[in-house]
Formats: structure tokens, C-alpha cells, sequence
């Protein structure tokens, strides 16, 4: 695993509309290994490497990551937001943020005091509109820096904890690394590759829409983060994925039914290469497989997941080897995909 890249990729900021910042540093990394790099109206990152003949493959994996949006600037200073993406609100407490104003500003996530808490306040469980951002200004200084409209991000650097790693922003900036990874690594292949850093993912989908029907592929792989629900008090059928167990082979998740023969020619390749791997049914959530299924005409579209624990938090956290095996499998899909394609 390369540590640098990963934690780069995910303690650079890139809220829904606003990617511009880890899409430089996509490019960066997919621009030296691609015969063509083009960024679309909506702001997704396109790479092609040619092939054999072979038909259009595209990878897809979002680049953003779940953030807000400030609406209103307080008397006191306080900045007001509206989420980004799905938030757990319990999760939020005295978290620190950045606020991307006229320039970055280190914020906290407040809330009242639990000291002047009634009973009733302490029992219910905090909601979004409980929280402002305190970025230690006074208003008139704020209000130069910050409008409405200005995005928040999380702010959390990389660790590592024990064999696995923690940040904020796994989800997806894991599946970017492993996309990247794979775009490099890749040997002799009759597809033309697409890969697609794509935009907007966490508030719909929207960047993998645009891409698939501007690149129309004959084939699709989506590479995103999956519930790794292997923790206490979960039982077996709950878990979706367990870390340390290999690469995460998609059959189902809320947008998307993988079609049977491209589970299957992942799950071949996957044993043929000696690459750990596992099947994900994911009960709840989609990802931009569905948009590569329902581009143009139809496309088989499958999906590589990443087993990730607690998951839209800023603790996210992966093993290293689930990474590597997914960088191996969707290396070998790129490969050999062209089979699956008449």
C-alpha cells in the first residue's frame, strides 16, 4: 500500500460541487499513464488508455466526500449549515471542520452545552440543526471571509491504528487510491480504459451520470467503500463485509443488481490470480454502479468495494491487504474484460 498517496488523497478537501482541489491531485497522479485526460462541464476527471479493439471499459470512483454548506453568517459569528451527504448527527459533537471561505478557516462543530441540558435535551438525540461552526472570529472578521454558500469539510489527518488505517474521507478516497492504483499497475489489455474520478456522488449520483453518457461504455466497474459491520454485538448476517478478509465483489446494493456473469467472472479471476475476495449484498446505500448499468443502452456494470469501518464518520478505517487486493482485482478486471463483451 502506498501510505503517501492514500493519505493525501484523503486529507485533501473536496465537498459535493467542489472538487477542484483532489481532482489536481487525481490528475496528477492518472495524467502520466493515460493517452488523454479531459475534465467534463460538471467537473468529473476522465482518463483513456487505450487498448486492443477491445470494448469501452469505464472505472468510476467519486472523489468527494461528505461535507455542508454554510447558509447564514450569526450576529455572534456562528455559521449555520445544511449537510452535504448523509450524516450520522451523534457522530458530530466538538468536531473540527474547515470552513472554505475567502481563505481556510479551522472551525469546531458546537452545540448547548450539556451542563445546561435539560433531561428532556440530554435523552433525545442530537439532530443536524443542533450544530453551528465557532471559527474564534469576531462577526465583522467572519463576515469578510465567509458567505453563504461556502462548503465545510471535516477536518482529520491519517493514523495508523494498529494493522488497519484511520482518517475522515475513506469513503471514497480509498476507492480513488485503489483506482489509481490499478490505472498504473495495468499490464496488457484488449479494453479501452476509462477511468473516471467522477463528482457529486454523495448528494446522487450526479457525476457518474454525466460521465457514462458523455463516455457510453460497453462495460462498467464502480469502485467504492462498503460496510465493514464486523464489530460487537453484530451478527453474522449483518456484517456485509469483514475486514482483513480480501477485495468485496459486489451482488446487490439499493441502486444496483449486479448482473450474475460479471459476479462471476470477478469471483473466477479473483481465485485464478490467488486474490482474497468476498461477496458483498449491501442492504442499504448505492454507489455509481448504477449510472454505468443504465448508461446509453445498458451496460453489465459491477462493482469492487473496499471493506470500511464506520463508515460517513471521521474514523473511517480499512486494512492495508483489502486495499492491495483491490488495486489486484480491478487490475485483473481491466484485463480481462473484454471476455465478457461478445
Amino acid at each position: 500500500m502506498n501510505l503517501e498517496l492514500l493519505t493525501e488523497l484523503c486529507e485533501t478537501p473536496g465537498a459535493p460541487g467542489h472538487e477542484g482541489r483532489i481532482r489536481a491531485v487525481a490528475r496528477r497522479e492518472l495524467e502520466p499513464h493515460a493517452e488523454s485526460v479531459e475534465v467534463d462541464p460538471l467537473g468529473n476527471l476522465i482518463a483513456r488508455r487505450p487498448g486492443r479493439g477491445g470494448p469501452r471499459l469505464m472505472l468510476s470512483a467519486h472523489m468527494d466526500e461528505i461535507g455542508f454548506m454554510v447558509t447564514h453568517v450569526e450576529d455572534g459569528g456562528f455559521l449555520r449549515l445544511i449537510p452535504l451527504g448523509g450524516f450520522d448527527p451523534k457522530t458530530l459533537t466538538a468536531q473540527r471542520v474547515i470552513v472554505h471561505g475567502r481563505e481556510d478557516l479551522l472551525g469546531v462543530l458546537g452545540t448547548k452545552p450539556v451542563h445546561l441540558m435539560s433531561d428532556e435535551e440530554k435523552r433525545k438525540a442530537p439532530a443536524l440543526d443542533d450544530y453551528f461552526v465557532d471559527v474564534g472570529l469576531p462577526v465583522e472578521r467572519v463576515r469578510e471571509l465567509v458567505r453563504a454558500g461556502d462548503v465545510v469539510t471535516r477536518e482529520r489527518a491519517m493514523a495508523r491504528l494498529g494493522d488497519l488505517v484511520t482518517c475522515k474521507s475513506l469513503d471514497n478516497r480509498a476507492g480513488l487510491y485503489v483506482m489509481i492504483e490499478a490505472f498504473r499497475a495495468l499490464g496488457d489489455h484488449d479494453c479501452e480504459v476509462v477511468a473516471v474520478a467522477s463528482v457529486q456522488e454523495e448528494v446522487g449520483l450526479r457525476g457518474a451520470r454525466v460521465a457514462t453518457a458523455r463516455v457510453r461504455p460497453r462495460l462498467g466497474l464502480a469502485i467504492d467503500i462498503t460496510l465493514a459491520n464486523d464489530g460487537p454485538g453484530a451478527k453474522p448476517h449483518e456484517r456485509i463485509t469483514s475486514i482483513g478478509a480480501g477485495a468485496a465483489i459486489k451482488v446487490y446494493d439499493t441502486s444496483a443488481i449486479v448482473p450474475r456473469e460479471v459476479v462471476d467472472h470477478l469471483v473466477a479471476v479473483a481465485e485464478e490470480r490467488g486474490i482474497p475476495s468476498q461477496l458483498e449484498v449491501m442492504v442499504r446505500g448505492g454507489t455509481d454502479t448504477r449510472e454505468l448499468g443504465l448508461s446509453g443502452d445498458g451496460a453489465p456494470a459491477g462493482c469492487v468495494s473496499i471493506p470500511t469501518r464506520y463508515v460517513h464518520q471521521v474514523v473511517e478505517s480499512c486494512h492495508p491487504d483489502d486495499l492491495d487486493a483491490c488495486v489486484a482485482l480491478v487490475t485483473a478486471f481491466c484485463e480481462t474484460a473484454h471476455t465478457l463483451i461478445p
